[in-house]
């Protein structure tokens, strides 16, 4: 797990005062993380997870299996004031599913549901749903995107938390159930999975990456920042009925981001100068295209609405965040 540093933008004594918060997905990257936080700020928390985790040992834990349209959450909700919904089926590298889709919205849509279902009949006070920032689109061009930018869902991991968004605030709407949902990008940390796991392997074995040449221009989020972010809004009374964005505030190029991921863990950074229409070509050739645009496509995020109504703003750098995910990473 990362370790806590920088300014804190969550009020400990509000957090304390409201009641146990249920993190679903607690066996994930993000819900340790959640789970390590909200106990040094000395909050009751319950972890939900699929199957039993010896590592989660000292927390209240609850075994509640898959998390679809019929999973029984009424024991989790016993007590529970606040859920940080971090369960998701996220993108899949080797999909075996005969139908993805269908696969997605029973975990991402079905679960959520039936999530919010169960907390609305236990008297829940709020649910924060982790959504994506795919749920705006896969990438920026003329400008930022914006909470309030229409949805343009691509693919149907983003699709499935889009319908997932719009259940929940129909549900908020016939219920006392509060919702905020939160739409991060690619987020990074310690043991982070997926392409920043990737890339960690790559930097820490100095393996020539032809990404020199490439200008764009994106958002990334430490996990420290996205937990913040999380805690606020189980909190703030502005937080209702809102749909937020979240970044570390200062957009990169992948270039730059890698340079910086070298620099943390203080190893010799190998970035060639390849064109970008030779990089296309090549990934097209190899069936790497989607990847290869998720490493040169630019994809900003405008925060602006998350720091005005909740007051909020980044509490770690870039450089700090890295530094924590670098050191630690092996």
């Amino acid at each position: 797990m990362i370790p806590v540093s920088g300014r804190l933008a969550v009020n400990s004594a509000a957090l304390r005062s409201s009641g146990r918060v249920l993190v679903t997905g607690a066996s994930g990257f993000l819900g340790r993380n959640l789970l390590q936080r909200l106990q040094l700020e000395g909050v009751p928390v319950r972890a939900s997870v699929r199957h039993s985790d010896d590592s989660l040992r000292l927390f209240d834990t609850i075994q509640v299996g898959g998390c679809d349209g019929t999973t029984d959450w009424s024991a989790a909700m016993r007590g529970v004031d606040a859920v940080i919904h971090c369960a998701a089926r996220v993108h899949v590298l080797r999909e075996s599913a005969s139908s993805p889709a269908t696969e997605f919205r029973r975990t991402n849509l079905d679960g959520t549901r039936n999530l919010a279902e169960h907390a609305a009949r236990a008297g829940v006070r709020r649910l924060v749903f982790v959504s994506t920032i795919g749920v705006n689109g896969s990438a920026t061009s003329v400008r930022p995107f914006c909470a309030e930018d229409e949805p343009a869902p691509n693919g149907d991991y983003a699709w499935s938390k889009y319908e997932a968004e719009r259940e929940l605030l129909a549900l908020s709407a016939a219920t006392s159930l509060e919702v905020t949902i939160v739409r991060p990008p690619l987020i990074y940390g310690y043991n982070a999975p997926g392409n920043f796991e990737q890339l960690v392997r790559w930097v820490r074995r100095s393996v020539p990456l032809p990404l020199a040449a490439v200008h764009n221009k994106r958002s990334f989020a430490a996990v420290e920042n996205v937990i913040d972010l999380l805690l606020r809004c189980t909190v703030h009374p502005r937080a209702v009925s809102q749909v937020f964005l979240v970044s570390d505030g200062a957009d990169v190029s992948t270039a730059q981001f890698i340079r910086a991921m070298a620099d943390a863990a203080q190893v010799h950074c190998r970035l060639l100068p390849v064109p970008l229409s030779l990089l296309k070509v090549l990934a097209t050739l190899a069936g790497r295209r989607e990847q290869l645009e998720k490493l040169t496509a630019s994809l900003q995020i405008d925060i602006s609405k998350t720091r005005d109504h909740l007051g909020w703003s980044p509490p770690v750098s870039l450089e700090k965040a890295m530094s924590n995910a670098m050191r630690l990473s092996e």
